[in-house]
């Protein structure tokens, strides 16, 4: 087995994986100022962004949740992954090979479970698209041709075939290396009476790959009548959930972002047909049905924030069961913060049919024609009563006054009353917006989230009664009280003007350090009053202060390091990426100011504590002590001066 990956490789994968980068593959990033990028936080729920990469720091910090890192602790908690499966992931994206001590790197020798998963669904992936040419592939071609899509278009979309033999993918990745417990693991085969068979057989063939483009899964559908089910897909695997992975995402997320508008289509073929038709924001479930986690995922990539003006359109078909998982998707409107519509073809065809029969402006269209998803909730409801008579007016009107009431903005539910009337021919209007205050009275949204927000596995995320985090214990964040400092016990207050300065020369001193050089040096700990900046503030000093710092992004990356716990390491993260008080780059002037405003405050409380102290005494029977403190009072005066000049730029 291998050992342990050398420390240099491990520093060329950070080096060789840019973090705006790598997280970019998973949620949208937009500029937040500073250089830095901001999106929605994939580790918790929110509607306003408060997840920010620093680019310059190769940092990522969320200010709500508080989870944060670098690119590697970034891809090991989105993917769940160990230290070593995350290099190695980071490595094969980067093109790095890697090296491991103890013996030295063997080609083949094995890796982290997880790499050893995907790279056999690589070499399925190219198995099965490479079968798909071979003679006995015949009706997995037709069935592309009836549907519109020739060998090209099955190419784009790495569209195979698995033979019907019992176990021919099994013997190719045998020779490939891999073990019988890896292939039922990665789940393309199976423990048969008489061993180990293949997963797929006879089937049309579709990767289903992961937001960075590896194939974690495939789904596969029949092309013999007698074979049952339908539609097959790889279990639950290590690499697969099926409840967050959606199909074609990895093609569509960059137009999605672009367009902030994603397309939600029932089938594999149904993406192809959008995306070949001018639609390139169309993905799909993976056999299941549409739920929160892949809510979260669309939102990550639209940048659903409230206020926002994206766009989440479910397409269905027109029968029965369209209905239903419209219907469904209803359910989780109140998820998204932007809107949702719905685009159901009125003579039931499926975009993949729809492409067929009339063309590729035909899908664009039915797109172009969605409804929003309360209309089409309700006008659904409204359907199944006979509107001809009172009864069925009145029923009606109670089954539809409840979705009306969900409506969260107070303007637009009052527009669906006033349609509503219309649409069951009451006319009139104060009776129906009577029932659906009536539907909405006990129900509906409310504000009792509206407390402390949970962070990630339902952890309070630390909100203190003034809105800014902190620290579990209720402190100031990742830190105890030092010299000078106050008790770790007492509330960090950013509204304390002192905390404010004290807090801007510290990332001053994380971000700019060449900036700052002796003038932070010569500042002691007893300069800073919050203990997290104590602390910081000592633990700039333990690593050689900042006149000797590196490049920024060592230089944070050491103090990290070197921070005494997990909380301290948080808020050294936010210093790091929280932007600075300044428009544009810091410059000297700037930060001579921060610095002299750091320094006046904290001769400011000595000169009070030196008057405070002068006053207990007796001059006269405790003369030399008197004097002695009489003479460090006017020197710290003389340096106040001096402070105050730099100040107003004297």
């Amino acid at each position: 087995m291998a050992g342990r990956i050398r420390q240099e490789d491990i520093a060329a994968v950070r080096e060789r994986s840019p973090i705006a980068d790598v997280v970019g593959e998973y949620l949208q990033l937009r500029p937040a100022g500073g250089g830095s990028l901001k999106g929605l936080c994939p580790f918790h729920e929110e509607k306003t962004p408060s997840f920010n990469v620093t680019p310059g720091k190769e940092l990522w910090h969320c200010f709500s949740c508080g989870a944060g890192g670098d690119v590697i602790k970034f891809v090991q908690d989105m993917e769940h992954l160990t230290f070593t499966e995350t290099i190695e992931r980071l490595a094969a994206r980067a093109n790095i090979e890697l090296r491991y001590e103890q013996g030295g790197y063997v080609p083949g020798q094995e890796t982290g479970q997880r790499r050893r998963l995907v790279d056999a669904h690589r070499a399925a992936q190219e198995f099965y698209a490479d079968r798909l040419g071979a003679p006995d592939a015949g009706p997995a071609r037709q069935f592309l041709s009836e549907r519109g899509f020739d060998l090209t278009d099955a190419g784009r979309f790495g569209v195979g075939y698995s033979p019907r033999a019992w176990d021919e993918l099994t013997r190719h990745l045998r020779a490939r290396g891999f073990t019988d417990d890896e292939l039922t693991r990665a789940g393309l085969a199976r423990r048969g009476t008489k061993g180990i068979i293949d997963m797929f057989r006879g089937r049309l063939m579709w990767p289903i790959r992961d937001l960075t483009g590896e194939t974690i899964a495939f789904g596969a559908r029949k092309l013999d009548p007698n074979d049952d089910p339908k539609y097959l897909n790889t279990p639950e695997t290590p690499l697969f959930k099926k409840a967050s992975v959606m199909y074609g995402a990895d093609l569509a997320k960059r137009d999605i972002a672009k367009r902030r508008q994603a397309v939600i289509v029932e089938g594999y073929t149904d993406v192809m047909a959008c995306h070949l038709s001018g639609v390139p924001t169309a993905v799909a479930t993976c056999g299941t049905s549409f739920g929160e986690d892949h809510v979260k995922v669309l939102r990550r990539l639209i940048m659903d924030t409230e206020g926002s003006d994206g766009e989440v359109i479910f397409t269905f078909d027109g029968d029965a069961a369209g209905q239903k998982a419209a219907l469904r998707a209803f359910s989780l409107e109140e998820k998204f913060a932007t809107q949702t519509f719905v685009a159901v073809q009125p003579d039931g065809l499926d975009p993949c049919d729809l492409r067929l029969k009339h063309g590729d402006g035909a899908v664009r269209d039915l797109v172009a024609r969605r409804v929003p998803l309360f209309e089409f909730a309700i006008r659904n409801a409204l359907g199944k009563h006979n509107l001809d008579t009172t009864e069925g007016q009145l029923a009606a009107l109670d089954e539809a006054a409840p979705i009306v009431a969900r409506i969260k903005d107070s303007g637009l539910r009052g527009r669906y009353a006033v349609n509503l009337d219309r649409w069951l021919g009451l006319m009139n209007e104060r009776f129906v917006l009577q029932r659906v205050r009536q539907h909405g009275a006990g129900g509906g949204r409310n504000a009792a989230g509206a407390g402390a927000r949970s962070g990630p596995n339902g952890r309070n995320a630390g909100v203190d009664a003034s809105g800014q985090r902190r620290a579990a214990g209720g402190g100031a964040p990742g830190g105890s009280g030092g010299q000078g400092g106050q008790s770790v016990q007492q509330p960090y207050d950013r509204s304390d003007p002192a905390v404010r300065v004290e807090r801007e020369a510290l990332k001053l001193a994380v971000q700019v350090p060449a900036l700052c050089g002796p003038t932070f040096d010569a500042l002691e700990t007893a300069a800073f009053t919050a203990g997290a900046h104590v602390m910081v503030a000592a633990l700039i000093a333990r690593c050689g202060g900042v006149a000797g710092a590196g490049r920024p992004r060592d230089w944070t990356a050491q103090l990290i390091e070197e921070a005494p716990d997990d909380n301290a390491r948080a808020f050294l993260r936010e210093l790091a990426v929280e932007q600075v008080q300044v428009a544009g780059e810091p410059d000297e002037a700037y930060v001579d100011v921060i610095l002299a405003r750091v320094g006046e405050l904290a001769v400011g409380r000595q000169i009070t504590a030196a008057k405070a102290r002068l006053q207990r005494m007796n001059p006269v029977e405790e003369q030399g002590e008197y004097n002695r403190l009489f003479g460090d009072l006017m020197a710290l005066e003389q340096r106040r001066q001096v402070l105050l000049k730099r100040l107003t730029g004297g």
